[in-house]
């Protein structure tokens, strides 16, 4: 698909290849590890009050981690178009001492080696950010004067990792301030998640249960004094598997596959002696349409059917909540609404190969908006997440670059331009 109006041609033209690579790198540069969003957000206020834009505000969701948000008004009457990222990254332990001696030891020095950039957030997600942020400066460049509103709002606490974090802090005091009318509601929302300029409609659902298993210990020599939780746990995550198998058959999502679970950990065992207590935990995936209240339901279900000995205790928790309680809301819009096929023919003119509607294997922040306030929010930038959260985190030189024309072009044909 493609709009045949020679704008992504016109930007290319004048697209300024230094200052937008350079716009990124220093982005890299900005170590914004969960809980130091700060230092990024600073960054970010600077960059958006070069661009002229309007409303500059940062105000801290929980004390020292401001989220920043500001707007360029259109000269007329248009949609309203919001541009949303988080700035925290996940850790960095074990990057130097894995590239030490290499132009790769500094994860924040964001090299240029084979035609990518690399560092941590350079996927995940500093190229959708500052793509997204070029873009608007590539529109000055060429002349174009929308007729809608562009908002960028930029928001911390996204990531997992950080003890006492990762719960989306950020974005809940975002939405609840668009709730009390403190920020304008967008139309639409590109949340820039790196998916290497496709564009993902849905999304998975989650949430995260560890199971504690109590018996009672006892002497190697004499078990029958004891309840064995070790085994018991074997019994659980039997029936787990089973329970797996049966989700999974239940549908197929065009876009995001089938439901599964997976046991991610086992610790448990006793000294010469019948282990007393163990604990699992698992992840479980959801597709659009499946309640994570159901399935917690049937997940406590088989596993207390599995173990029979009453005696034997088990108890549950959910570590994981983010826009509900146990967990993550799996969302997903029309992907033939106008708005998505705009986006889609705007990447796939940008860079051959791109653009193609997909699903998207994580979770992330678009619930906020899809689930809770009825706005439809699409996944795209570049990046890609396979390599994010790695020692390998980068992105290609020119599909960052893809990605600042094809925002921009999106951003004039979705808002409108005044002649």
């Amino acid at each position: 698909m493609t709009m045949n109006d020679g704008l992504v041609e016109r930007l290319r033209a004048v697209l300024d290849r230094e200052t937008a690579i350079d716009l990124f790198r220093g982005a890299i540069g900005r170590e914004s590890i969960t809980g130091n969003e700060a230092n990024f957000v600073a960054f970010l206020a600077e960059t958006m009050q070069r661009l002229g834009l309007e409303g500059l505000k940062t105000a801290e969701f929980l004390p020292g981690r401001p989220n920043v948000w500001a707007e360029r008004k259109g000269r007329g009457r248009g949609p309203r178009l919001l541009f949303i990222g988080h700035t925290d990254t996940v850790h960095v332990d074990g990057w130097r001492e894995h590239w030490a001696g290499t132009e790769r030891e500094d994860p924040f020095a964001a090299p240029i080696i084979d035609g990518a950039v690399w560092g941590r957030g350079s996927g995940d997600l500093k190229a959708g950010i500052c793509a997204s942020l070029a873009a608007l400066s590539l529109l000055d460049r060429a002349g174009v004067k929308l007729a809608g509103d562009v908002a960028f709002a930029f928001v911390g606490d996204e990531e997992s990792g950080q003890p006492g974090t990762g719960v989306s802090a950020g974005i809940k005091d975002l939405v609840g301030r668009i709730e009390a009318g403190e920020i304008a509601r967008p139309d639409f929302v590109v949340y820039v998640e790196p998916t290497r300029l496709s564009i993902y409609p849905a999304q998975i659902g989650f949430f995260i249960t560890d199971i504690t298993i109590t018996g009672k210990s006892a002497y190697f020599g004499v078990p029958e004094l004891g309840k064995d939780a070790l085994r018991a746990s074997h019994a659980a995550m039997t029936a787990l598997w089973k329970h797996s198998d049966e989700i999974a058959a239940r549908a197929e999502h065009k876009l995001i596959g089938r439901s599964f679970l997976l046991i991610t950990g086992l610790a448990g065992g006793g000294y010469i002696a019948v282990p007393e207590r163990c604990t699992l935990s698992l992840i479980r995936k959801l597709l659009p349409g499946e309640t994570l209240d159901t399935a917690a339901i049937e997940i406590e279900a088989a596993v207390r059917s599995a173990i029979t000995d009453p005696e034997i205790t088990v108890e549950f928790s959910y570590p994981a909540g983010r826009d509900h309680v146990l967990g993550g809301t799996a969302a997903e819009i029309d992907e033939t609404a106008a708005e998505v096929g705009a986006l889609s023919a705007s990447m796939a003119e940008a860079m051959t190969g791109r653009g193609v509607i997909e699903g998207a294997p994580f979770w992330s922040e678009s619930p906020f908006f899809v689930n809770r306030l009825g706005v439809p929010a699409v996944y795209c930038a570049p990046g890609d997440i396979r390599n994010c959260h790695t020692y390998e985190e980068r992105v290609e030189v020119e599909e960052y670059l893809a990605g600042v024309v094809g925002f921009a072009a999106f951003m004039a044909r979705y808002c409108g331009v005044m002649d």
